[in-house]
């Protein structure tokens, strides 16, 4: 009798747990593709608690032209999401002591002596005040030719473009100073940027679909692509290439570090559950990664090395990183409380995610 009254106990929570996972699956997909139906995603989403994924589904095409459509593996340009694995790389390299987060810049780079006191750390976590290169490049560069990392240095060693503000003074989000992270990488290492990221980072953590790709400076075929679609001015879907060579996604297409690594969620999530072990860094580099600092005033800004930081009373601690370029639009966002993990990887420029991940958070949390 005791044993009956067990197993039907056992198989009550069983029910009850399988049917909640099953309701968030299906409040989920009604989220999501509600949004679809709005054209307003296209792309994959995979949610996971702790590691176990409750959530991944694909919605739309591949690529227009052959109606292929996305699925679990197909491979995203992740945009400024790249930045946590150039953060990583320099951690790595400090870690085998190769070089410290308060060397200056110029250690390194002697073309950008004139800097100053910019030091590593500054370009990690954005308070080293440099102009967006971006900008400059518009105004300065020859767009017949594809710009790289090293053209940026020589582009702010002619030009000298003065700081914002001195380093350690402020905050401001600068892809400006990842190229030169990335830079420092390939400096130091001795090593492309996508070498350095892949010996280290990518094959140990099997991350298998993972790597640096820029279509117009290495074209190469890329199987399962998700190709990057803009809206034009009549309202119809286009790669970026259709606006020609002057286009700034043509001539920056060679710079890597800010941008450039590209993956799929799985791999994403590969790499999620390696931050919780110690396998590539170990508490003290977390500490640094996932901690806020502080400017020269005292203001706490929101982002560590490579990631956003936020703190919600419902929720915990989060660390989280987006990602836009034309084309994609990128988000993880991962609870270091309640190891709850949230990515979303999408091939259209004109997405909306901010209210999504409201709802999608009320729904992982019941």
């Amino acid at each position: 009798m005791r044993r009956t009254f067990l197993l039907i106990t056992i198989g009550l929570l069983l029910f009850n747990f399988t049917f909640g996972q099953s309701a968030q699956y299906k409040q989920l997909d009604s989220l999501v593709n509600s949004l679809f139906k709005q054209k307003m995603f296209n792309g994959n989403v995979l949610i996971a608690d702790k590691g176990k994924i409750i959530f991944e589904k694909s919605y739309g095409l591949a690529n227009e032209k052959t109606e292929q459509k996305i699925n679990n593996q197909t491979i995203f340009e992740l945009a400024s999401v790249s930045k946590q694995f150039t953060a990583t790389g320099i951690v790595l390299l400090e870690k085998q002591g190769k070089l410290n987060y308060d060397d200056k810049i110029s250690k390194y780079i002697p073309e950008l002596a004139f800097y100053g006191n910019i030091s590593i750390r500054n370009l990690l976590n954005h308070t080293a005040g440099l102009p967006d290169y971006i900008e400059l490049f518009e105004e300065k560069w020859d767009k017949t030719k594809i710009a790289t990392n090293q053209d940026i240095v020589n582009v702010f060693a002619k030009y000298r473009p003065k700081v914002i503000f001195q380093p350690g003074e402020k905050y401001q989000y600068s892809d400006t100073g990842y190229t030169l992270l990335a830079l420092i990488i390939e400096i130091v290492s001795d090593k492309t940027f996508g070498q350095f990221l892949s010996k280290n980072i990518f094959q140990p953590l099997k991350m298998s679909n993972t790597f640096i790709y820029r279509s117009r400076f290495e074209p190469k075929k890329i199987e399962n692509y998700a190709l990057g679609y803009v809206t034009d001015s009549l309202g119809y879907k286009v790669l970026p290439n259709s606006f020609g060579k002057e286009f700034y996604t043509y001539y920056l297409d060679g710079i890597v570090g800010d941008g450039t690594v590209n993956s799929t969620t799985e791999d994403l999530l590969r790499w999620d559950r390696a931050l919780y072990t110690d396998k590539l860094i170990d508490s003290k580099d977390k500490e640094l990664m996932f901690n806020p600092v502080k400017t020269k005033d005292g203001k706490e800004t929101n982002y560590g090395f490579g990631w956003f930081i936020g703190d919600s009373k419902k929720y915990g601690k989060i660390v989280y990183h987006s990602g836009g370029w034309p084309g994609y639009s990128t988000y993880i966002e991962r609870h270091l409380d309640n190891d709850k993990t949230i990515i979303i990887l999408q091939n259209r420029s004109n997405s909306k995610i901010n209210s999504f991940l409201q709802t999608a958070r009320t729904i992982l949390y019941n």
